[in-house]
C-alpha cells in the first residue's frame, strides 16, 4: 500500500502543482481558453484556489517524506477532494456536466490517497 500511496500521490502533486501554478501566475485572459469558468468567479478567489492547490500538493509529498506530521497528507488529499466538489458544483451550475469526467476522476484518486494515507498512519 506504500507503493500505491506514493504513485498516486505524486500523480496528484504533478496535477495540482501544474493546475494550481497556472491559476496563481497567469492571467484571466490566460487562463480562459482552459477555465472558461473564470469568467464568472472573481480573480482573488481563482488565485487562492490555485494557492490551496500548490499548497495541497506540497502537503501531499513533503509530510510523508520527511517524516514531520504526516497526517498532513491526509488533510491535503481532503482537501483535494472539496476542491473538486467544488469544481463538480460549478460546471454543473453552467450546465457543463459534459467535463466533470475529470473532476469525477480526481475526486476520486484523492479519496483514495485520503485512505492510502490514513493507512500508513
Amino acid at each position: 500500500m506504500d507503493v500505491a500511496f506514493w504513485i498516486l500521490a505524486v500523480l496528484l502533486a504533478v496535477f495540482y502543482l501544474y493546475a494550481g501554478g497556472k491559476k496563481v501566475l497567469q492571467s484571466q485572459e490566460q487562463l480562459r481558453p482552459m477555465m472558461g469558468w473564470v469568467d464568472r468567479i472573481p480573480m482573488p478567489v481563482v488565485r487562492g484556489i490555485g494557492t490551496l492547490e500548490v499548497l495541497g500538493a506540497a502537503g501531499l509529498v513533503l509530510p510523508p517524506l520527511t517524516g514531520i506530521a504526516p497526517g498532513l497528507a491526509v488533510a491535503a488529499a481532503i482537501g483535494f477532494v472539496l476542491i473538486q466538489v467544488g469544481g463538480i458544483v460549478v460546471h454543473v451550475s453552467r450546465g457543463e456536466v459534459r467535463v466533470i469526467g475529470l473532476n469525477i476522476a480526481l475526486l476520486v484518486l484523492a479519496a483514495v490517497a485520503a485512505w492510502l494515507g490514513a493507512a500508513r498512519l
